[in-house]
């Protein structure tokens, strides 16, 4: 939690950042279950104007070591897009104020975030949000990713070396944070390898954490905020399709419904159209299965985290147990069907 003298500090530091001569924090929360920064909830008094602001501050160990530069780059990407975001206000890279780098964006209002473990999560208006949902990851791929504010914090990597890139990337987290052998995701790892990837059909902003947990709704049918870019990244758009439709994520459906919330053709569909795009089977193949091998990264970091006592947020802790489990199964599955 923010200590008082961190809240006044930051109060201060807000002040010409929301063009304010007087600001007063009235109520400060932390909201568990982000895994790669710290997030807390302030109410303040701006010039005896009610707001809300949501501060992402880095943690001493996370899940995803990134940087705050390039997720706030990636909320200004989308700023005024259809793609809903909270708007970016301010990046500090000064630990001073909070003892680590943060950044500041409006916080908003009125959204219900659902678990990936809920299985009646939305409810009635599943349909309807498994639409949007795949529309708008259909909307962050048609953005120019040459010109974004992204872009200009990452650099345009080379088309053919994307897949690669994402693969040494996570591959190296695996070996640096595995606690005992890991031989189902050390195969995966070999079919990669040797399965050539095709190269994306265009560079696209690749939101990298796109799934149902990570959008906020409005509990009737809409979805108001896509949030979470920290793993933000110019890559091939069928990695987001990938992970956003990986088991992990389908809300405990058996039927085999996108993210548990649509057919999987019509999920298709909606991304093609709002793309511009071609789903093309070979190269979402090989994302799919990179997709479960870069899960099994996450919940190993997250269980080294936890168990190093680096970090106690609790959510680390289950994740390094049955996500970690749940995942090998899907990749021995999914092996089982290469041989």
């Amino acid at each position: 939690m923010l200590s008082p003298e961190e809240i006044e500090r930051l109060a201060r530091y807000l002040l010409p950042e929301l063009s304010a001569e007087h600001i007063h924090v009235t109520h400060v929360r932390r909201f568990h279950g982000g895994a790669s920064r710290e997030t807390y909830g302030l109410d303040l008094m701006a010039d005896g104007k009610p707001l809300g602001l949501i501060v992402r501050r880095d943690p001493a160990d996370s899940l995803i070591d990134t940087e705050r530069a390039l997720e706030f780059a990636a909320y200004r990407s989308f700023d005024g897009s259809s793609v809903p975001v909270p708007k970016a206000i301010s990046l500090c890279e000064d630990p001073s104020i909070l003892g680590s780098p943060f950044f500041v964006m409006e916080r908003i209002e009125g959204g219900q975030a659902e678990s990936a473990f809920n299985a009646e999560a939305y409810g009635e208006h599943k349909a309807a949000i498994g639409q949007q949902f795949f529309s708008h990851l259909g909307s962050i791929a048609a953005l120019v990713a040459a010109t974004s504010p992204l872009a200009a914090v990452t650099g345009m990597p080379d088309p053919a070396s994307v897949a690669q890139a994402q693969l040494d990337h996570w591959e190296a987290i695996i070996a640096a944070d595995a606690m005992e052998p890991q031989p189902i995701v050390a195969a995966a790892i070999r079919w990669l390898k040797r399965t050539p990837c095709p190269a994306p059909q265009q560079l696209s902003v690749v939101h990298g954490d796109y799934r149902n947990g990570n959008v906020l709704h409005d509990t009737k049918g809409k979805i108001i905020a896509v949030l979470d870019w920290e793993m933000a990244h110019i890559g091939d758009a069928l990695e987001d399709l990938a992970w956003a439709m990986d088991p992990m994520w389908n809300l405990q459906d058996a039927s085999g419904k996108a993210a548990g919330l649509i057919p999987v053709e019509e999920a298709i569909a909606l991304w093609e159209a709002n793309s511009g795009l071609t789903f093309d089977p070979k190269a979402f193949a090989w994302w799919e299965m990179f997709a479960t091998v870069k899960g099994i990264g996450i919940w190993l970091s997250a269980a080294k985290a936890f168990v190093s006592g680096k970090n106690d947020d609790p959510i680390l802790g289950f994740s390094g147990i049955f996500p970690l489990a749940a995942a090998n199964l899907t990749l021995a599955k999914r092996l089982g069907g290469q041989a």
